[in-house]
């Protein structure tokens, strides 16, 4: 029997729309709210009444809210399946019971608030919040909770087989999946013993075997170039173009002169990494002609005009925007944009035209910008040069190339760099001494050697007119306060802070409580422990309490660099944030109509932001995760061979060391160090002995012993062969790291002799 109406009740038509209008919100305690029902007799009564809608298929309930048939719950997990012209982010809802198609979710990234761990990408899951419709379309959009990826049912590992057919596959990462998957006889997919493979988790046992399905064959892990696939297909860095995207890289034709300022007679240069396939930035100085600028120099920096061939909206630019940047391994590169682009069309080849967005930058003789004017223009590179190349010449030992160019074009190069060079050292941006490492291969992929390559004045040159030209373009897009993705770093955090302040007073360094921060406070602590004992572990300490720079709308400036404003434009090839930036320039100059679309808002432009921030942090896992691989396999063959080394993190479980010859990284656990009970001292970073008060501190050179190597984990583990330095042990209070066994202390080794 149907409830008694009282006049107090909405219609079922009024409790449908509003349902409707509030997804996710719409409790009896909402509906009630939203239609002024008080009352114990009006209350019952609308309780009943939503029964019966829900009995008669009108209503339908999620947890303790209602919905109409067909409509999105509150909240959705759904799967990003694709893009918009606009190049927003669409989902699919998983699960979808209404008559139609399932709807197309626009994705929203918050700017502000509770943000997603990491920003989802196509393929991805997605917890999301339906919280509008999009006005143009009446598309659904929905708010991002929590990035579920399809990394928990999927797993990437070795293929074993066995004599009779299926096998088993072991996974790569351990962590996801601690068992081996059983793959069933027909379920291999082709792959053979010792194959890298993605499979697909059917059942994950509890008790029993886990069940797998092998979905993809990689190729074999034999060879050592088959070692960056683990980290693209680990780290899901997309690495093939979709056919749409290589057919419009391929019909693009080269920019005419047409809009363009012809400076094809300016010899700009390029110089870059003796093994770079691309080049996208060119210089050139000269020293002012202005007699009210005694001394100063007129910097130019011309970079590719990659703008005029990826257009807003275009596969090209969805595909750019997913990948976020090009990825760089020792033994391939997966480039942002295809080669057609990237490596031909964008390349500043010496005596090709190529189109170019410029600055010119006026200095004075103390390296001080005086004023900054942009051009889109036709250029012609006079010489292609290497960093070693252009140094070598300086250094007065120029060749066939360089001679010519010495006089005219790379002695002013260096004098404008000597008064730039003046303003950097007056700004004080942070100086960390931390050299890089740079892995070798030999002709079938594996390490041939690690270097150390010096650090020359040509890549200070470069580094400091990049710099230049990149504060440049910020400044104006702030002028003309056009919507900009900024690269920003922030200062580092009190509790940071406050951890180095601990560690700095176990050497007798002060920095005062309540100062107030810049880079040149870390840079007189630097300079102090220069060329003493403490100098690697200062630099390090320092370091890992830096904030992380990232992408944002919002300009809170660049610490590191000591800067109010810095945005990236001088690698559009590479990064998308340049490429923005460089649309952003051609808008606010009037340089053409393929510039930063008006629709682009802050908001956009923070969720851009959010991604290729994601985009370069999966990248940097990823190298850093191939370089550890690829000497693991190189050192598979030395096990028990001995190596010096740096210890380069201590945690409460173990040490963490850094091998003196190769940058390679391994585990010692703290089970197995010294004498006596161990300890973590974290404000001292070190494991202390309980009794005897032996310590092993970051920064500490260790002798070690290689005892097992795990190349597809990129894992390495050692034993230190070396007596600990002498610290005072810590107090009662502290925790004590125990072997598994026994409280007797265990034996010191002796030191192997080679």
């Amino acid at each position: 029997m149907a409830p008694s109406r009282t006049p107090d009740l909405p219609s079922k038509d009024q409790i449908a729309a509003f349902i409707a209008q509030n997804p996710g919100q719409a409790g009896k305690r909402d509906i009630g709210k939203a239609f002024g029902i008080k009352g114990g007799a009006a209350k019952v009564a609308l309780k009943a009444l939503l029964k019966e809608m829900e009995r008669e298929g009108s209503l339908r309930r999620t947890s303790r809210k209602l919905r109409t048939p067909g409509a999105l719950p509150g909240v959705v997990l759904a799967e990003v399946t694709g893009r918009d012209k606009d190049g927003e982010l669409l989902a699919t809802p998983v699960e979808w019971e209404g008559d139609g198609p399932a709807p197309k979710i626009v994705v929203h990234i918050p700017r502000r608030g509770h943000k997603p761990e990491y920003a989802p990408g196509l393929g991805d899951r997605v917890l999301l919040r339906i919280e509008s419709t999009r006005e143009e379309d009446n598309r659904p959009v929905g708010r991002v909770i929590k990035v579920l990826t399809r990394e928990n049912q999927r797993v990437l590992g070795i293929f074993r087989a066995n004599q009779g057919g299926g096998g088993r596959i072991e996974p790569v990462d351990k962590k996801k999946l601690g068992r081996a998957l059983d793959v069933a006889p027909g379920e291999e997919g082709g792959a053979k013993d010792g194959d890298l493979v993605f499979a697909d988790l059917l059942r994950e046992g509890r008790h029993g075997n886990s069940t797998g399905r092998v979905r993809e064959r990689l190729g074999s892990l034999n060879s050592e170039k088959a070692i960056s696939l683990v980290a693209i297909h680990t780290h899901n860095i997309p690495h093939v173009f979709p056919d749409d995207v290589l057919a419009e890289a391929d019909a693009a034709e080269p920019a005419e002169l047409s809009g363009r300022e012809d400076w094809r007679d300016l010899p700009l240069v390029t110089i870059d990494p003796a093994d770079a396939k691309d080049h996208d930035d060119a210089v050139y100085a000269a020293p002012d002609d202005d007699a009210s600028n005694p001394g100063g120099f007129v910097i130019t920096v011309a970079i590719a005009d990659v703008a005029a061939y990826v257009r807003p909206g275009t596969a090209l630019d969805r595909e750019a925007l997913t990948r976020g940047n090009s990825v760089y391994f020792p033994d391939r590169v997966v480039p942002m944009l295809p080669e057609r682009i990237s490596n031909d069309l964008c390349s500043l080849r010496p005596l090709q035209d190529r189109p170019a967005l410029a600055v010119r930058m006026v200095i004075d003789a103390e390296g001080r910008k005086r004023s900054h004017h942009f051009h889109r223009v036709m250029m012609r590179s006079a010489a292609r040069l290497s960093y070693q190349q252009a140094q070598a010449a300086i250094d007065d030992h120029p060749d066939d190339t360089t001679r010519p160019i010495l006089d005219t074009i790379l002695k002013p190069l260096w004098a404008a760099y000597a008064a730039v060079k003046k303003a950097r050292d007056q700004r004080q941006p942070l100086d960390l001494d931390l050299p890089e490492r740079k892995i070798i291969l030999n002709a079938e992929g594996g390490v041939d050697r690690v270097i150390v390559p010096p650090r020359l004045d040509a890549h200070r040159l470069i580094e400091e007119f990049m710099i230049l030209a990149n504060v440049a373009a910020a400044e104006t897009l702030t002028a003309k306060k056009l919507p900009l993705v900024f690269r920003v770093h922030d200062a580092p955090s009190l509790e940071k802070m406050a951890g180095l302040r601990e560690f700095l007073k176990t050497l007798d360094i002060a920095i005062p409580e309540g100062e107030n921060l810049r880079p040149a406070n870390f840079n007189r602590i630097l300079a102090k422990v220069a060329d003493t004992e403490h100098s690697e572990v200062v630099n390090q300490v320092v370091l890992r309490s830096q904030a992380q720079a990232e992408y944002g709308a919002d300009n809170y400036g660049h610490f590191g660099l000591n800067l109010r404003r810095y945005a990236h434009f001088t690698s559009p090839i590479r990064r998308y944030a340049d490429l923005i930036v460089h649309r952003a320039l051609i808008r606010a100059h009037d340089f053409g109509d393929d510039g930063l679309p008006a629709h682009m808002t802050p908001a956009i432009m923070a969720e851009i932001g959010t991604a290729i921030s994601a985009a370069e942090r999966r990248a940097m896992a990823a190298e850093r995760d191939t370089v550890d691989r690829l000497i693991a396999h190189h050192l598979a063959e030395q096990i028990g061979a001995t190596f010096t080394g740096r210890i380069s993190g201590v945690t409460r479980s173990g040490l963490f060391v850094t091998l003196a010859d190769t940058g390679a990284s391994g585990f010692i656990p703290a089970s197995t160090l010294g004498r006596d009970y161990y300890v973590h001292d974290e404000a001292q970073h070190a494991l202390i002995g309980q009794s005897t008060g032996e310590a092993f501190r970051l920064g500490d050179d260790v002798e070690v012993k290689l005892v097992e190597a795990i190349p597809v984990a990129g894992a390495l583990r050692f034993e230190v062969l070396s007596e600990g330095r002498t610290m005072r042990p810590p107090g009662r209070g502290k925790r004590a790291m125990r072997r598994p066994g026994g409280n007797e202390p265990r034996p010191r080794r002796t030191k192997r002799r080679q």
